[in-house]
């Protein structure tokens, strides 16, 4: 059993796309293991985003994250970081496949609804940065 981290950021919040989102986690055969809304500080921002710090586009994505509420989320189940990030798309909206969240819901390329772990160890790192084992159903 695998487990990745999931964020629906603040323009899935805002754009009410919450349940949607978890529908089609669900409806994928993907488990909901923890799950919380919270706002970011900018130092959280900056520190869940560390291993961008120096890029182009930290500032503008740090500064995205702390502007509005995110849902966090655990997801379990078999190859579910692969089953994920096929479900999200392609970071850049306009590549990303019909009926994927990003293609029918992102508007920019950093504004692109969710997040997901692209691997086990940065799965591992991102959950702890949210959720404690205790919180993991």
């Amino acid at each position: 059993m695998e487990r990745t981290l999931s964020i629906i950021k603040p323009d899935g919040v805002e754009k009410k796309l919450i349940g949607e989102i978890i529908r089609r986690f669900e409806a994928a055969g993907i488990r909901i293991a923890a799950m919380k809304m919270l706002r970011l500080t900018k130092a959280e921002a900056e520190g869940f985003y560390a291993v961008h710090r120096g890029k182009p586009f930290f500032e503008s994505l740090t500064d995205f994250m702390s502007s509005g509420p995110i849902v966090v989320m655990v997801l379990e189940g078999e190859d579910v970081i692969r089953k994920n990030r096929e479900l999200m798309g392609a970071t850049n909206y306009k590549e990303a496949k019909p009926g994927t969240i990003r293609a029918d819901f992102a508007s920019d390329i950093e504004k692109n609804i969710v997040h997901g772990s692209d691997a086990p160890e940065t799965a591992r790192t991102e959950i702890a940065y949210f959720f404690s084992e205790m919180d993991i159903c």
